[in-house]
């Protein structure tokens, strides 16, 4: 990685953490129990990669982090709400997230439902908001929530749970659930500055194409990361979708060809900005930060 690279991807991440510190100091709810929780996933951290790339997306459209701050935020609140449910029980069942106590281990399941319900709902909250500045905001609001629910990531998770365990599902099957669990949170990221810049809808069919293919390689090499992973590294408990059955890419290809299918993916991402109009080295970068990864 170029140190240019390293610095926007720090700066990034700056500029999304002030801007949530600046919303966590303008509310305050009741009870404190629920104050405490939903605080809590919000700030264990993590890599930030959606606010990160939708101000990368931007960045790469002429605009600036600011032009998307609240999406961005709404975004992380949406993936953050998804991930306290995911750990729960009668989910994916895992006792930690990044390295610490889930919030259901820390509050109780009970608090925990209730703190990813908050998230979500205030993520909504912070798109209406953000609707306020014009047309283009709110088509990107309307992408994002839509990535978000029933026909994205809440279709993918239902699949997730409804296959795992099947010997019938596949290919297909496990396309399905990573294109809807995963990825269509990720091609919000990318897509979401190009609604709210207005560009021409094919520019917004690439970034969304973009997306979506980098969504599979994030996913896959997931999957790959929970055989070769451990603990330290992760921040959560490997060798789940084993033990769980999961239909996962691993289950599917085999380790090597799962290798070899993050390759492709992320050919495929090169390839779309190979057409988009703009200079594009930090998304290379990107992508290949992605392959990568460790954690």
């Amino acid at each position: 990685m170029s140190k240019e690279f390293d610095r926007k991807l720090s700066e990034w991440r700056q500029n999304f953490e002030e801007i949530l510190h600046d919303y966590l100091r303008s509310v305050r709810w009741k009870p404190a129990v629920l104050d405490e929780s939903f605080r809590y996933s919000l700030l264990l951290g993590g890599k930030r990669i959606r606010p990160v790339l939708m101000f990368a997306c931007a960045g790469m459209l002429g605009g600036k982090a600011v032009d998307v701050a609240e999406f961005a935020l709404a975004l992380e609140m949406i993936h953050t709400y998804s991930l306290i449910h995911d750990d729960l029980p009668a989910m994916d069942n895992d006792d930690f997230r990044r390295g610490q106590p889930s919030n259901h281990k820390k509050f109780g399941e009970g608090q925990a439902i209730l703190a990813g319900d908050a998230l979500l709902n205030e993520a909504y909250a912070v798109c209406l908001e953000a609707c306020k500045n014009g047309r283009t905001y709110l088509d990107a609001a309307i992408y994002l929530c839509r990535n978000a629910g029933a026909g994205g990531m809440i279709a993918g998770q239902a699949a997730d749970l409804d296959w795992q365990g099947g010997d019938a599902f596949g290919k297909n099957e496990s396309d399905f659930i990573i294109q809807n669990k995963t990825a269509k949170l990720i091609m919000a990221a990318a897509a979401v500055p190009a609604y709210v810049y207005g560009v021409d809808e094919n520019i917004v069919a690439l970034m969304k194409e973009f997306g979506k293919n980098l969504g599979f390689l994030f996913q896959i090499t997931d999957d790959i990361l929970d055989v070769e992973g451990d603990f330290q590294k992760l921040g959560k408990t490997p060798g789940k979708d084993a033990a769980e059955d999961k239909l996962s890419s691993v289950r599917v290809y085999g380790l090597q060809k799962t290798r070899e299918l993050a390759d492709y993916y992320a050919g495929l991402c090169m390839k779309v900005l190979d057409e988009l109009p703009y200079e594009s080295g930090i998304l290379r970068e990107f992508v290949l930060k992605v392959r990568g990864r460790q954690k």
